[in-house]
Parts: C-alpha cells; sequence; structure tokens
C-alpha cells in the first residue's frame, strides 16, 4: 500500500513537473522589422502603426523592439526567424510566414497621376501602365493589371508621371500624399482611390511567434471590441478600419 502510495506522489510530481515545462510563457519582448513610412512605422518609433501596435502588445507586458528595413528585407528577416514578425503585410502574401486572423490596420490604396489625365477605376487598371514600390506585390491583389514596373524608392515618381514613363503611381493613401507633398505644383496630379487592403503583421515559423501570434489576436479581439484603438486613429486623422466589427 505504502508503495502504491509512494508510486501515485512520484507520476503526480513528474506530472506537474511536464506540464510546468510546457505551459507556455509569453515573451517579454517582440522584435518587429517593418519599412520607415511617415507618421506610421517611423524608424524614430512615432506614428500611427507603432502606436497600434503598443496598445497591443504592452498592457500585456510585451514591449516593441523595432528595426528599420526596406520592406523586402524586413519579410526575409521574418522568413529567416530574426525578427518574431514584419509589419504591414497583406493576407498570405508569403507561405513562409504565419498570418494572424485579425488585420491591425487596413491600406487605402490610391492611385497618383497627371489630373489631365481619367480617372482609373479597378475595371480599367488593366488599359494603364502602373507603377509602385518594389516587393508591394499589387498585382496579386489588384484586379485586371497588366502593365507594371517596380521601383526601388519613391523620389522618382513625380518625374516618371511626367515624362510619360508611367501612367499611375499605386501606393498607400499615406505613402501617396508623401510623395505628392514634395510636388511643385501639386495640382498638376490626382490621387484616386482604388482598393482596401487589410494590413496584418506576418509572424515567423518559431514557437516564440507562434505564442506572441495567439496573443496578438487574443487582445485584437479584445480591443476592437472595446473600442480602444479609435482614439490611436483619431489622433493620426486616419479612417477606423474596423467599424464592420
Amino acid at each position: 500500500m505504502a508503495r502504491r502510495w509512494l508510486v501515485a506522489m512520484v507520476f503526480a510530481v513528474f506530472s506537474s513537473l511536464v506540464q510546468a515545462d510546457d505551459a507556455v510563457t509569453t515573451p517579454s519582448v517582440i522584435h518587429l522589422a517593418s519599412e520607415d513610412w511617415e507618421d506610421y512605422t517611423a524608424a524614430d518609433g512615432h506614428g500611427l502603426g507603432w502606436d497600434v501596435l503598443r496598445e497591443v502588445f504592452e498592457p500585456a507586458g510585451v514591449k516593441l523592439d523595432i528595426r528599420s528595413e526596406p520592406y523586402v528585407r524586413s519579410m526575409g528577416l521574418a522568413q529567416r526567424g530574426e525578427v518574431d514578425a514584419c509589419v504591414g503585410s497583406y493576407l498570405d502574401e508569403s507561405s513562409d510566414l504565419l498570418y494572424p486572423r485579425w488585420n491591425f490596420d487596413t491600406d487605402h490604396i490610391y492611385a497618383l497621376g497627371l489630373a489631365s489625365n481619367p480617372a482609373p477605376t479597378p475595371e480599367t487598371l488593366g488599359n494603364y501602365r502602373l507603377a509602385w514600390v518594389r516587393g508591394y506585390d499589387y498585382q496579386d491583389y489588384l484586379p485586371n493589371v497588366r502593365r507594371y514596373n517596380e521601383v526601388l524608392r519613391r523620389t522618382g515618381i513625380l518625374s516618371m508621371l511626367t515624362r510619360n514613363r508611367a501612367d499611375f503611381y499605386i501606393d498607400a493613401l499615406t505613402e501617396v500624399d508623401y510623395v505628392l507633398k514634395r510636388a511643385k505644383d501639386p495640382s498638376q496630379f490626382r490621387r484616386t482611390h482604388i482598393a482596401e487592403l487589410p494590413l496584418y503583421l506576418c509572424f515567423a515559423k518559431t514557437p516564440k511567434a507562434r505564442t506572441l501570434m495567439a496573443l496578438f489576436d487574443q487582445r485584437m479581439e479584445q480591443l476592437v471590441k472595446s473600442g480602444q484603438l479609435k482614439p490611436i486613429f483619431e489622433r493620426w486623422k486616419q479612417p477606423y478600419p474596423f467599424d464592420s466589427n
């Protein structure tokens, strides 16, 4: 009888140790890579995107460690597990990364072109020569795209349009406005809304990143339900993307 009791006690202790070892501990830091998008994910840590992600993670005890890299390199860092996630991906953009259930924002996609040109629509995009930043892969998300060029940087976009090397530049509204602010005569150009594309964190395929992704989905559900993210979007004067939830 004593032997049975001893065996039972040893088994119980062993089981509790296994369970404790298996228990998932929430990391204290999430390492994020993002392109330096002005007033969104700026290299100095300011912007709408960073503010939203801080509200998601920091109340749960997870600090943000940010790293500014070009978008394609940011994706590569996540794919290799050198960061926990890349910021600003479209759904299922890479099969080498994990995508959560919740997006954290929505990209308002616009076409920037000469005001003298007809305004494009999703149905007529295929009639035009388009340009966008390398790695953004809008051909996978916009309808009827046929002719496009990828550029390394935005600095030459306005001259591409005025010199008739492209009909429209495609990008998120904040980036289109960034380009437009540098025009000597902004009235020469017109921006046209094209699409709405949800923005995601794309997570590395590591145990730590999977834990952080589960936390992200849990927190996003809470924050959207409570409306706690609305003041952040209002502060940055951007549309709130979760009104339908």
